[in-house]
């Protein structure tokens, strides 16, 4: 008689069923929350025994969770005019304060010919096909973020680019948490770009420190044939936050996509990023920069799906730990039997400043094709004694030299952004974090 073993329900998996089994529910997403909230009672939080989740244990590192945010007040709003991640870039802003949508502080007047931007609620009115849109991906394969995020699904903005349109003011999604009390917060954005159109997109997150807070946000992005799309990403939390998010991504034959997330926020970070080819001939470059220090713990997964002949894939990140703080990258490049030529490159590097800092690089290849090119490396190492020397010895400052060299490392990444306004402002956020060294 073989008895069945089953993990004891930690107490944050225990206070998220009830927690969102209490949320109002509403049709046409109901049944897709219940599925999440099911799975979720089901599989519970991951731990190191997931393969994908074994360098972020969430049944450790998540104990409780934070109650659920309620909407924001006058002080909460007050609070969030401040925030400044990204200001002065010339973007169209939407805000979300404390997961809540907020009109004041969004800008939705005079939108470009083409371009729709649309509450969530609103938007499932009008498209039928937007609850096969938040389903995923692929609904099939489990991810605790996701299921949580979905057994959620309330508040959230749904941008959709008509085809042909040229959106060139970018469009902000501010993701802002306020107040002195831990609470949880869960946001949804949703982003069409139709054929040969473009559009820019940034996205950022912010909170106070020394608030043990917690936030889960998804990105959808789908991208149509022939279309252009760029997304910059700044996460910048609060000290003590948790923070889990998604970005999950399709795009069409002949299309070109440009991704960069800097990481410098939060105890505890998870981006996870399941991207897909869904047409031949597309292009992609996904990058970022994670800066940490004192105990922070980032975890940046990626999964590159090739599954169409033609397929260009770039994928470039830079990691530096400061003190005791851990990096992980996970990176996975997957090559279908009909993706033939593709061309796949992968690269994590990652600088060590603090004896007891750690970097957990896992880069992978996964090939089912015979006419490919696709290569993955990653490096570890601390500061060049030399070019250390190098700069002191023309009276540079030992703490500016070691400044000059670190910028130097992760710029390569942030370099990558092309747009000069937000890649400057995403080079003074990062020099913020250099600036606070001790």
């Amino acid at each position: 008689m073989n008895a069945e073993v089953k993990m004891m329900r930690t107490a944050a998996e225990t206070q998220y069923s009830d927690a969102l089994a209490a949320l109002p529910g509403a049709e046409p997403v109901r049944a897709l929350r219940e599925k999440a909230l099911r799975l979720f009672a089901e599989k519970g939080l991951p731990h190191r025994r997931v393969e994908e989740w074994k360098y972020t244990d969430l049944r450790v590192l998540l104990r409780e969770m934070a109650p659920l945010a309620g909407k924001p007040d006058a002080a909460a709003l007050a609070e969030a005019k401040k925030c400044d991640v990204l200001a002065n870039v010339g973007a169209r802003e939407i805000t979300f304060v404390n997961g809540a949508f907020v009109a004041g502080l969004s800008n939705l007047k005079g939108l470009e010919k083409g371009l729709t931007i649309s509450t969530l609620g609103d938007a499932l009115k009008n498209d039928a096909t937007l609850p096969q849109l938040l389903a995923g991906l692929n609904p099939g394969k489990y991810d605790a973020v996701f299921a949580l995020n979905t057994a959620a699904l309330n508040d959230g903005v749904v941008i959709d680019v008509a085809a042909g349109a040229q959106v060139t003011k970018p469009i902000h999604i501010r993701h802002i948490v306020t107040g002195t009390k831990p609470v949880s917060v869960f946001g949804r954005a949703v982003v069409k770009v139709g054929k040969k159109a473009q559009a820019t997109i940034l996205q950022s997150h912010a909170g106070p420190d020394a608030v043990a807070y917690q936030t889960n946000t998804i990105l959808q992005l789908s991208v149509a044939d022939d279309a252009e799309l760029d997304v910059v990403r700044v996460q910048a939390e609060g000290d003590k936050a948790i923070h889990l998010s998604m970005m999950i991504g399709a795009i069409g034959t002949d299309s070109r996509f440009k991704s960069f997330a800097l990481t410098t926020g939060a105890a505890v970070s998870r981006h996870t990023v399941p991207f897909a080819y869904s047409g031949r001939n597309a292009r992609a470059l996904i990058s970022g920069a994670t800066l940490l220090r004192g105990k922070q713990h980032a975890d940046m997964t990626l999964e590159v799906d090739h599954a169409l002949p033609g397929g260009e894939s770039r994928e470039l990140f830079k990691t530096v730990l400061d003190d005791e703080s851990r990096g992980v990258f996970q990176g996975l490049i997957v090559v279908r039997p009909d993706a033939q030529k593709t061309d796949g490159r992968m690269m994590s590097a990652a600088l060590l400043l603090g004896e007891n800092a750690e970097m957990d690089n896992k880069p992978e290849l996964e090939i089912f094709a015979d006419d490919v090119q696709c290569a993955h490396g990653a490096t570890t190492g601390a500061l060049d004694d030399d070019l250390l020397f190098y700069l002191r010895a023309r009276g540079i400052p030992k703490k500016d030299a070691e400044s000059l060299l670190i910028q130097s490392f992760f710029g390569e990444a942030i370099e990558n952004i092309e747009n000069e306004k937000i890649r400057d402002a995403v080079m003074k956020r990062a020099g913020h974090w250099l600036a606070a060294r001790g």
